[in-house]
């Protein structure tokens, strides 16, 4: 039975490259065409696979729904927040997990630094968009297109002298992070506070949210924050592989 269902779930990703016949299915699978055709009807019987007129096989809608569904019920903060506590614990900072939504940053979680001097972030509050770590994760992602629509139309505050002033400035900094895939905040929001942060992937490779460790000059200073980096990535790239469904669930290295 065990054989059987490994068969059949092996048709899938062969699908998912293109319409296939009933031949090209049994040559990947090596077994007969009648094994083959077997497999493929059950499949189609449940929706997972769709017969064309053509007689190829291609994946059903039915597939297509679930996995939309299923990606529509995941729960980022709920996946994210043990690893979040980890770091913290790691390295004893205060961490964020932030999202886009409706042209908006938001801070979906927060872990609290350990150390008496605290940050004033909050759950469910925006974030400064054009110097945040965070934003500058969850914006590079966006389709060339969107990034300068986007920053021609933002603002720019400066809140201190390492503020970002203007959209060409904004967009060359966008590019950067895309190109590193880490970004930094380093005294451009408060001149006191420093930040370092990661992106978080789903199944397709875009990003889905951001999380980030944060600290003032008075605990670390910037160059020592940045040593955090490799541990921070380390904790994004677990929350994306739990989130994703590309590695089982298991405590950040």
């Amino acid at each position: 039975m065990s054989q059987t269902v490994d068969r059949a779930l092996s048709i899938l990703p062969l699908l998912a490259e293109g319409p296939a016949d009933l031949g090209k299915v049994a040559e990947r699978l090596g077994v007969h065409k009648s094994t083959a055709l077997r497999l493929l009807r059950t499949l189609h019987e449940h929706g997972m696979v769709y017969r064309q007129s053509d007689q190829r096989y291609r994946l059903g809608a039915r597939l297509i729904a679930l996995a939309q569904e299923a990606m529509e019920n995941l729960d980022i903060r709920g996946i994210a927040h043990p690893h979040l506590v980890r770091l913290n614990e790691q390295c004893g900072h205060t961490v964020h997990l932030a999202v886009y939504e409706e042209d908006e940053v938001l801070y979906i979680d927060k872990v609290e630094s350990r150390y008496p001097v605290r940050m004033y972030s909050r759950i469910g509050k925006p974030v400064a968009i054009t110097v945040a770590a965070v934003a500058k994760l969850l914006l590079a992602d966006l389709p060339e297109h969107e990034r300068r629509a986007l920053a021609e139309q933002l603002d720019y505050p400066m809140y201190t002298s390492r503020s970002t002033p203007n959209a060409p400035a904004f967009l060359r900094e966008l590019d950067k992070v895309r190109e590193q895939g880490w970004a930094t905040d380093l005294g451009g929001h408060e001149e006191s506070i420093n930040c370092v942060a990661a992106p978080i992937r789903g199944a397709d490779g875009r990003v889905v949210a951001a999380m980030s460790v944060s600290a003032p000059n008075v605990v670390v200073t910037a160059d020592e924050l940045l040593t955090l980096l490799p541990l921070v990535r380390r904790t994004a790239d677990a929350i994306s592989g739990e989130y994703s469904g590309r590695t089982p669930t298991k405590g950040t290295p």
